[in-house]
């Protein structure tokens, strides 16, 4: 298998480290940051339009450092090529763009890997039974998420946010409301943040960031007959693609352990899964995109929620082009309503006007608004039957499962 890379962050190159480690080539590379020679050996650079041929290379790693406008425009084009991706999260911090991806990927059958791979590792497994297995006797009381950064910016907090949102919702499912805890304005709302999230039958879910020298996640479990505590350490940087095992640490009423982790390696094993057809039989299962795509839209609620100073009710809105249709319909429905009221009352007025003053030709414009009406209001209803007469083709691939959100860490719909 060979790899090309389009761009470069931490997590990219953990699996491009760990591709390196495998056997795997990576001969190509584009629109890297100047001076960065992240891999050995190097790749050799090539103008985008190169990693369209699927003989240069198997997949792409895409990398969200240096996010452009022109980059983006390069992966919609991957990905309605049918081209297989492995992309950084979160990419860009548009709910849009993720759900523009989405609905590509169903026409073109593209595969798109997010690369989160926390979900994958035992512990979370092993956390989110230990979560099932007391929530019938309302054992479990908090679900809390303290994520530690260095540097605590708005970018930072958010992109944290977005990864560690999946975790939640393989623990806990899908939120129903999202509220937020922070200064009222300014850096400082950032660097307090606290997020709370309400999941159906599900204990209350806290995540919160604070100021660490030493960056990681730690998620505490309370429940009634004690607590667990996992700590997961922070992603690799470029500096440190060649680590290929992070420590990390389970404390609960049986003792404490620690398992190593190749982050980088572990996604590697979905790539191939999902290049060969396999689902493979992990547990949690692999992170879908629409998984990807639903922990954007969380993030994108966050400065919605602290602007506002209230929480936010999230409706997990399907996002498909028929939806998107239906959606437009509604909205044109009720502008030809408004615009017909509008003609009405012009229409009424030009008469009354043009019968005073014996302008002929104005009552004869006015006397038409009844056939404007009748010909808009036609119209519309005609193509409400657009996507009979123009059946959309079937997706290559089939849509990811949604159950995620309805059961923690197995598939099916949000």
């Amino acid at each position: 298998m060979n790899l090309g890379l389009l761009g470069i962050d931490p997590s990219t190159a953990s699996v491009a480290a760990a591709a390196l480690r495998g056997g795997v080539r990576i001969p190509v590379a584009c629109d890297l940051p100047a001076g960065v020679a992240p891999l050995e050996p190097s790749p050799r650079p090539v103008p985008w339009e190169d990693l369209l041929d699927p003989s240069t290379c198997d997949a792409v790693l895409v990398g969200s450092s240096d996010w452009s406008d022109d980059r983006a425009e390069v992966v919609r084009k991957l990905v309605q090529a049918g081209r297989p991706l492995i992309l950084s999260q979160p990419l860009d911090p548009s709910m849009l763009f993720a759900y523009e991806l989405d609905m590509i990927r169903r026409d073109s059958g593209a595969v798109l890997v997010p690369i989160l791979p926390d979900r994958l590792h035992p512990f979370v497994a092993r956390l989110r039974n230990w979560i099932e297995i007391r929530l019938p006797s309302a054992g479990i009381e908090t679900i809390n998420l303290e994520h530690r950064l260095v540097e605590r910016s708005k970018g930072d907090v958010l992109r944290a946010f977005c990864r560690d949102s999946d975790l939640i919702r393989v623990l806990a499912g899908a939120p129903t409301r999202l509220s937020t805890l922070g200064a009222p304005e300014g850096d400082a709302a950032w660097s307090t943040l606290a997020v709370g999230l309400t999941c159906p039958s599900r204990p209350p879910v806290r995540w919160q960031v604070v100021r660490a020298d030493e960056p990681g996640l730690t998620i505490t479990v309370v429940a009634t007959d004690g607590t667990v505590r996992v700590e997961i350490p922070a992603e690799d940087a470029l500096a440190d693609t060649r680590r290929s095992d992070d420590g990390w640490h389970w404390i609960g009423p049986e003792g404490a352990e620690s398992s190593p982790f190749d982050r980088g390696g572990a996604i590697l094993g979905v790539v191939r899964d999902a290049l060969a057809g396999r689902g493979g039989d992990r547990d949690p299962t692999a992170a879908s995109w629409d998984d990807a795509a639903r922990g954007v839209e969380l993030a994108e609620t966050v400065p919605r929620s602290l602007a506002k100073g209230r929480g936010i009710d999230l409706h997990q809105e399907e996002f498909t082009e028929i939806g998107t249709f239906k959606g437009t319909m509604a909205s044109l429905g009720c502008g030809i309503v408004l615009l017909a009221l509008a003609v009405i009352v012009g229409a009424t007025l030009l008469g009354g006007i043009a019968k005073q003053t014996g302008w002929e030709f104005g009552e004869r414009l006015a006397g038409l608004w009844p056939m404007v009406v009748l010909v808009a209001m036609g119209l519309f209803l005609l193509l409400q039957f657009l996507p009979a007469l123009i059946a959309p083709a079937s997706s290559p691939s089939s849509p990811p499962d949604r159950g995620a959100a309805d059961k923690p860490g197995k598939p099916g719909k949000d």
